[in-house]
C-alpha cells in the first residue's frame, strides 16, 4: 500500500499544479452554482428545499468531466516516455492502477466537498428566525445523494482510466470515455422507451443515472446499486491493470 499512497499523491500533486485540473473544477462549480441559484429561485417560499437536487446536475456534469480528469493518467505518461520508465520500477502494475485512479478520486472528493456550501446556504435559509420562508432541509437525503454522487464519481473515473490506459492520444481518450459513459447515462431513459421489458430491463441495469437517480438521490440505500458502482470500479481497474501488464511485452 505504499507505492499506492505514494502514486496517488503525486497524481492529487499533478492536478493541483494543473491548469486543466482547475478549469474543471471552476466549470463545475460554475454551472452546479447556477442550477442551484435556479432551484433556490423555484422553491423560495413555494416548495421544501431539496439539498440533493444540485447533486442531480452535478451527477450529470460529471458525464463529461471527468474524462478530462482521467484522460491524461497513462495517455500522456505513453506519449512522453515516461510510462516505460515507472514499469521499470519494483511497483507492482495493480499499485499503479490503483494510485492513479485513488489520486483522481481523491481529486474529484475535493471539488465534491466543495458544493457542501449550497447545503450550508440552505440551512442559513431555513433556520434563520423569524424570517423562515420554508420547511427544515431534510438531512437524510442529502447524506445519501453525496454518497451515491460519490460512488457515480468513481465510477466514472475508473472507466476513463480505462479508456486512457488504451490509448497514447489523451483526446481520444476523453472522447471515448465522454460517449461511453453518456451512452451509460442514457441506458436508463432508452429502457424507458424500449418495448421489450426484457432488453429494457438489462438495458436500465447497465445506466448509471438508473443506479443514482432512482436510488441514492432520493434518500434511498439499494444494495445492488452500491455493489453496481463497486463492481464498475473493481472491473474497469482489474482492466486497466492488464492493459498495462500488456504494454510490458511490447
Amino acid at each position: 500500500m505504499r507505492n499506492v499512497s505514494i502514486i496517488a499523491r503525486r497524481e492529487l500533486a499533478h492536478y493541483f499544479t494543473s491548469p486543466i485540473a482547475y478549469l474543471v473544477a471552476f466549470a463545475i462549480l460554475v454551472l452546479t452554482g447556477w442550477q442551484f441559484n435556479v432551484d433556490l429561485a423555484q422553491r423560495a417560499g413555494r416548495l421544501p428545499p431539496d439539498g440533493a437536487a444540485v447533486l442531480g446536475a452535478f451527477g450529470f456534469f460529471t458525464i463529461f468531466f471527468a474524462p478530462l480528469l482521467t484522460m491524461r493518467l497513462f495517455a500522456e505518461e505513453a506519449r512522453e516516455g515516461t510510462l516505460e520508465l515507472l514499469l521499470t520500477l519494483p511497483v507492482r502494475d495493480g499499485d499503479i492502477v490503483l494510485g492513479k485512479f485513488l489520486g483522481a478520486w481523491l481529486y474529484y472528493s475535493a471539488i465534491l466537498a466543495l458544493t457542501l456550501v449550497y447545503q450550508a446556504i440552505w440551512l442559513a435559509i431555513t433556520t434563520a428566525k423569524p424570517y423562515t420562508i420554508s420547511p427544515d432541509l431534510d438531512i437524510g437525503p442529502v447524506i445519501t445523494a453525496y454518497l451515491g454522487i460519490w460512488l457515480f464519481g468513481g465510477a466514472t473515473l475508473a472507466l476513463g482510466l480505462l479508456f486512457s490506459a488504451l490509448t497514447e492520444n489523451q483526446v481520444i481518450a476523453g472522447f471515448l470515455s465522454m460517449a461511453a459513459l453518456f451512452v451509460l447515462w442514457l441506458g436508463d431513459y432508452a429502457g424507458h422507451v424500449i418495448q421489450s421489458r426484457p432488453v429494457a430491463q438489462a438495458i436500465r441495469e447497465l445506466s448509471l443515472q438508473a443506479h443514482y437517480a432512482t436510488s441514492f438521490l432520493v434518500g434511498v440505500i439499494r444494495f445492488e446499486d452500491v455493489v453496481f458502482f463497486i463492481g464498475l470500479i473493481v472491473v474497469a481497474l482489474f482492466i486497466s491493470t492488464r492493459v498495462l501488464e500488456s504494454r510490458r511485452w511490447r
